[in-house]
């Protein structure tokens, strides 16, 4: 990367982002790894999503909050462009605008929220591109990575002999070169990559949303993408190393993972997965009760009865003559 401002943007984030990976290369060579391997500094890549993707747990979490809330202003939203249907004079533009953003304002979200977890990861991956490409120039990094540690960064390799994959090829590289093992190497990848991120919206979808929203504009859209990503993935697949690709593939994993446990613990109210939910919490207190029951009657307790409801016959009104009747016979 030779652009002077991007450089400058991405210096204190290709600091941070050595320090990271030169502190899990330490680490692991400390175990007796080798230093040099490719398989070291792939662990110490991963040891890198680790790290990050911890740190990003509460803007997901806000991430999460905010796409419920855009689903939720939906129908709202619905609403407002309809209103404004046809319309397309500067004045009713801005009313359309102002009354969307009033809009977003009271429910307390904004659109791009739901994407600030990708963009605060784009600056780092390509961070790590830079990182990389630097390496394999031969050239020390700005901060913890030496030019030896650059030098074995940028000539780490998996596997070996006539399989040796280095970690700074990419498909259009190695195809250049005559390097099958990387080429292959990163088809499975790129495969992986886009099955993952395939999943994770596939998951959220079809089982995170209420039929309401589900019947929103919003909805459908976030369908087209559904397709449109795992293309994106397979074009920007081969232009990037396999060493990147390895921190995409960790990054999308532990997307999957995150998703699938929010939605199973933390399920939008009303949709396939809080039903579901429900219908696992009931199963567990109906086996709680059972065993509770049978350590009972294995103890030789006997367990206590239901308390009988506690019932008052209601008096009837009694009429004059019967009241007359009743006294007389009392005499």
């Amino acid at each position: 990367m030779d652009i002077p401002i991007l450089n400058t943007i991405l210096y204190p984030i290709k600091w941070v982002i050595e320090a990271l990976l030169v502190g899990w290369h330490t680490v692991l060579t400390a175990f007796g790894m080798d230093a040099a391997a490719g398989l070291t500094w792939v662990l110490s890549i991963v040891g890198l999503v680790l790290v990050v993707r911890a740190a990003l747990i509460p803007i997901f979490v806000r991430q999460i909050k905010s796409q419920r809330k855009m689903m939720e202003v939906a129908p709202q939203l619905k609403k407002i462009q309809d209103k404004y249907k046809g319309k397309k004079d500067q004045f009713s533009r801005e009313a359309m605008q102002r009354e969307t953003m009033e809009l977003y304002k009271k429910a307390g979200t904004n659109p791009l929220s739901s994407c600030l977890p990708l963009l605060i990861q784009m600056p780092i991956f390509f961070s790590l591109f830079s990182v990389l490409n630097e390496a394999r120039n031969d050239q020390a990094g700005v901060g913890l990575l030496t030019k030896e540690l650059s030098n074995q960064f940028g000539q780490a390799y998996l596997f070996s002999g006539d399989f040796k994959a280095p970690l700074n090829l990419s498909i259009q590289t190695a195809w250049a070169v005559g390097n099958g093992t990387v080429v292959m190497l990163a088809i499975i990848m790129v495969a992986l990559m886009t099955a993952s991120q395939f999943f994770t919206q596939l998951q959220l979808q079809s089982k995170n949303q209420t039929p309401e929203m589900k019947a929103s504009p919003m909805y459908r859209q976030q369908r087209v993408l559904l397709y449109i990503l795992p293309v994106v993935f397979i074009f920007s697949g081969v232009a990037f190393p396999i060493g990147v690709m390895f921190y995409w593939l960790t990054s999308n994993g532990w997307t999957l993972v995150q998703q699938f446990l929010v939605i199973r613990n933390l399920p939008t109210p009303g949709s396939e997965a809080a039903l579901a939910r429900e219908a696992r919490l009931a199963r567990k207190n109906r086996a709680r009760m059972t065993e509770d029951a049978a350590a009972l009657e294995a103890a030789g307790v006997e367990p206590a009865e239901a308390p009988k409801p506690i019932t008052t016959q209601r008096s009837q009104p009694v009429g004059k003559n019967r009241a007359k009747k009743t006294g007389s016979t009392k005499k």
